[in-house]
């Protein structure tokens, strides 16, 4: 058979061709290599709507078990109230997702409005909402980067420096003053986009000026003088009230999971999905530290956040409700479908709202500051009977009508569980700071930082076999081993001023 032969010519039209072909790739290379699905320019409204979702979303429920609400008999799933060990990774997830969604989101969105004075309401809200997202950071984690935090894409700084959170607190409470004050009514909003406040610039003073209140009040233990300037200048700005003014985000029951109650979404996926008591997935229950406390008080709460199932039913009734206790060891208990669990039509609610400052914590705080004679507007004794009140009140707009809560059930539990204004001033502030565990259930992280600051409510910690904390509760989270690698000269300034990264290392707030 003859061969054929391939004569491959190598002249000039070769190149010709390479040539035209090199050309029209460059030609169309910018336009093929760009998504027509994205956007080029920053659309403040859209990013801004993002970083609420975000920043509401990053939560920690582990923070659920430490403040003894819930447990689990799995030592992976029951880290928060067990401790474990081999199981401290799981305080870094809020530091990684923070900064490369919400801080950074934010930065865009100031960067983007700055300059206009027109969209001054836009830069205010923002500025507002990054110190609520960078005061969750550092009361988990203490010194963070904060001046220096998503910069890379302005500045190329990939390596930014951790401040100390003494500065931090400094900035975050001026920010708060200058952006409640540059709020202008009569000037543009985020409008709809706004899922907070729908642009009410007046709420967004509110919320400002109440999250003020909440960082003055955490440096009592440190700084007793600047804590008092803020309180008092949050409470003659005008803190929330008043139900209407709740900062709150609202969630839809189906759709893309950022649109769904972060805290119930976590908690059905984690555990209580199929909904018959005995197939959870994570071994998770309601611990029996916080059941007993309802049951003991006669709570009227109870029945609308715990539920046992019966026979396949959940049962509300308080007489049957029983929570597991902490201690128990990687073993599914033979009676663990008796055990309560959060109910499906409150606390696991997809589309309730999830209550970023309530009324309820105003009013705590207020008594608080009562209390200190730091503010004379109302008694202490009328001001924690108020936050009972709003903490009964909140669980309507959280539940529906199955969480209404009478007026009477709250006025009968109110009369047993009077403030002993003839107490000393730790007995009456365990009273209200355990009113606040109680009231502002399932928010652990806002307890958990009340409870480092306070002492109250006096949980007993878990001394749980293989624990990292020697039987105590933990007082920080730990830095992600990310920043050991990528940022270690930042790291290692930070670790060196505030102390060993360790769970038992306390914040600057924080002091003994």
């Amino acid at each position: 058979m003859m061969k054929k032969h391939v004569t491959i010519y190598k002249g000039p039209w070769v190149l010709i061709l390479a040539a035209v072909f090199l050309q029209s790739c460059d030609k169309n290379f910018t336009e093929l290599n760009t998504n027509p699905d994205a956007s080029s320019e920053v659309i403040p409204e859209y990013v801004f709507t993002k970083a609420e979702y975000n920043g509401a979303g990053n939560n920690l429920n582990l923070l659920l078990g430490t403040m003894q609400y819930t447990t689990s008999y799995n030592d992976v799933a029951g880290f928060g109230s067990k401790y474990v060990t081999s199981q401290l990774f799981q305080t870094s997830p809020a530091f990684n997702n923070a900064y490369p969604n919400e801080i950074n989101e934010l930065g865009l969105v100031i960067k983007a409005v700055r300059d206009d004075a027109d969209k001054v309401n836009l830069l205010a809200e923002a500025r507002i909402w990054r110190v609520f997202c960078f005061s969750r950071l550092t009361d988990l984690y203490g010194d963070i980067p904060y001046s220096q935090a998503a910069l890379g894409y302005d500045s190329t700084l990939y390596k930014p420096a951790y401040d100390p959170q003494k500065d931090i607190y400094a900035s975050m409470l001026s920010e708060l003053d200058a952006a409640a004050q540059s709020l202008d009514a009569g000037k543009s909003t985020y409008g709809a986009a706004d899922l907070i406040y729908g642009g009410d610039t007046d709420k967004w003073k509110k919320f400002a000026y109440s999250l003020m209140l909440r960082l003055g009040m955490r440096m009592t233990k440190v700084d007793i003088s600047a804590a008092q300037t803020w309180v008092t200048k949050a409470i003659t700005g005008g803190v929330i009230t008043s139900d209407d003014d709740i900062a709150k985000m609202p969630y839809l029951s189906s759709g893309q999971i950022i649109n769904q109650n972060p805290v119930a979404y976590e908690l059905l996926n984690a555990d209580y999905l199929q909904a018959d008591g005995n197939s959870n997935p994570e071994g998770g229950k309601y611990q029996d530290v916080f059941i007993d406390y309802l049951k003991a008080n006669n709570d009227p709460r109870l029945p609308v956040l715990s539920v046992v199932y019966v026979n396949g039913a959940a049962d509300n009734s308080p007489a049957v409700q029983k929570g597991m206790p902490a201690n128990i060891n990687n073993s599914k208990p033979a009676d663990f479908v008796t055990y309560s669990e959060p109910n499906q039509q409150t606390v696991l609610l997809l589309n309730s709202p999830l209550l970023v400052f309530s009324t309820a914590e105003s009013y705590f705080l207020l008594a608080e500051a009562a209390l200190r004679g730091w503010y004379g507007g109302a008694t202490a004794s009328e001001l924690y009977e108020s936050g009972i009140t709003a903490a009964m009140n909140q669980w309507a707009i959280i539940g529906g009508s199955a969480g209404v809560i009478t007026p009477s059930q709250t006025s009968d539990y109110i009369a047993n569980h009077p403030l002993n204004t003839a107490g000393s001033f730790d007995e009456q502030m365990s009273q209200i700071y355990t009113q606040f565990w109680v009231g502002l259930f399932p928010n652990a992280q806002e307890v958990f930082a009340s409870y480092r600051r306070t002492g109250y409510p006096a949980l007993v910690p878990n001394n749980y076999p293989n624990n990292a904390t020697g039987g105590k509760i933990f007082r920080r989270m730990l830095y992600p081993s990310s920043e050991q690698n990528l940022n270690p000269e930042s790291y290692s300034a930070a670790v060196s001023r505030q102390g060993a990264d360790e769970v038992m290392t306390r914040i600057w707030w924080d002091a003994q």
